[in-house]
């Protein structure tokens, strides 16, 4: 109500007061989530259960701080030093699994997400959720526009029915009493609330929207439902319409890039991001990213003339390539399958012809 709807970052007393983008709880241990991925060329879930526990956090959630507990202070083993709850942490830090799997697709992808899940919830929704979730990132990441509404719901629900168990939950409000599994309430709600025409906040108002998976999921989802093709309405509406707003807009910013990629997104949003994981490292974010991708991600840089000829082995004439500027002189590329190019930010090229021996030429595609 101070702000009205707000389409913008606001002045930040962590930033001098600043309008600029700044990172939560779920930005840092997302990236820490990549940050060990990287180091360990893959995920050892003993070493991120460590690496959660070694650095000041913004916020500490209850479910978090009883990891800590466990694992830190007690030294429970990591496979059981998950707690039992049912909130939406893990959903929100849960995508940067998918990155290191981009490049060689494997099954080990979905093991690695519900051994991550559940090192802090280890909870049967919240591990098929996290589960789903990514199931949505590898799909839109093939997709070159919004699907049908039903989609989502269809695709998450046939993810996480067979995974949830005997488990039961119950909703919070008054105006949804249910009991039973979290697909089936799901897959009762939303589709009825896109065709009943809610706006985000109405259904929030029904069936509520804080930190809960009963409320979070079918909040995403119905945002995603609605609001998928135009990724800063989704992220406007997350960001507005919600009560935990900053876990439902980590989630479904992670779904409208995975489907829209970098330029879908406001370049005002992008130019005031920082890049901060932690109090004052501004760009480390980024760092991160480039080296998640083997140097193809980074923000984006204007290309000069003399960067065409560049250096590349295994590119050949007729590929398309992205390729962008990894430091003042230096330009890296790599030809990508068309199913995930949108994972990566640069300026695509078509290569024409060689012209020397480990160089190539380009033209704008």
């Amino acid at each position: 109500q101070r702000y009205g709807t707000i389409r913008d970052y606001l002045p930040n007393p962590r930033a001098e007061n600043r309008p600029v983008g700044l990172p939560s709880e779920y930005t840092q241990l997302a990236m820490w989530t990549l940050e060990q991925l990287l180091a360990d060329k893959g995920l050892v879930p003993d070493h991120l259960a460590r690496r959660f526990c070694q650095q000041w956090i913004f916020r500490v959630s209850r479910t978090l701080r009883e990891f800590i507990r466990r694992y830190k202070d007690e030294q429970v083993p990591w496979e059981r030093a998950g707690v039992a709850s049912a909130g939406n942490g893990a959903l929100a830090r849960i995508a940067p699994i998918l990155v290191p799997h981009l490049q060689q697709p494997s099954p080990a992808l979905w093991a690695d997400v519900a051994l991550a899940a559940m090192l802090i919830h280890n909870d049967p929704a919240s591990i098929g959720s996290c589960l789903a979730l990514e199931r949505l990132l590898w799909e839109v990441m093939g997709l070159s526009s919004a699907p049908d509404p039903r989609w989502w719901v269809d695709l998450f629900c046939s993810t996480l029915r067979p995974l949830e168990g005997a488990a039961a939950y119950e909703t919070r409000s008054p105006h949804v009493p249910y009991r039973g599994p979290l697909w089936l309430f799901v897959e009762a709600s939303v589709p009825r609330a896109v065709s009943d025409g809610l706006s985000v906040r109405d259904a929030c108002d029904w069936w509520h929207s804080g930190s809960y998976l009963m409320e979070t999921v079918p909040t995403a989802l119905f945002i995603l439902a609605r609001h998928a093709h135009d990724p800063e309405e989704a992220l406007v509406r997350a960001v507005n319409d919600t009560k935990d707003n900053n876990t439902i807009a980590a989630i479904v910013g992670a779904v409208v890039g995975a489907l829209h990629g970098r330029s879908g997104l406001p370049g005002r949003w992008i130019k005031g991001l920082l890049g901060r994981i932690g109090a004052a490292d501004d760009g480390q974010l980024f760092e991160f990213a480039l080296k998640a991708t083997g140097g193809t991600v980074c923000r984006a840089d204007d290309l000069r003339p003399d960067d065409i000829l560049v250096p590349a082995d295994e590119v050949r004439p007729g590929d398309t390539v992205f390729f962008v500027r990894q430091a003042e002189h230096e330009v890296q590329l790599r030809v990508l399958g068309e199913a995930h190019r949108k994972a990566f930010t640069g300026i695509r090229y078509r290569v024409v012809q060689g012209d020397e021996p480990g160089s190539v030429l380009f033209t704008l595609v």
